[in-house]
């Protein structure tokens, strides 16, 4: 799954990174590189809390399955 960012140096010399897509998902890192490295890791994060929310609210309905 790709997920467009928005990527941004801030004025310490840093950088913020966001995900659209997820409402509240931010990150950041002291590079570029590393700021897309702890994005990637927040939109997991965020998927995952999704999903479980997700399975709260409708119980045993949902099952979520990973395939690879």
């Amino acid at each position: 799954m790709n997920f467009k960012v928005v990527l941004q140096q801030d004025e310490d010399g840093g950088y913020v990174v966001s995900c659209p897509a997820l409402p509240g998902c931010h990150s950041q890192g002291d590079s570029m590189e590393e700021a897309l490295e702890n994005i990637k890791e927040a939109i997991a994060g965020c998927l995952e809390s999704l999903a479980e929310e997700r399975t709260r609210l409708q119980g045993d309905a949902w099952r979520f399955y990973d395939y690879e």
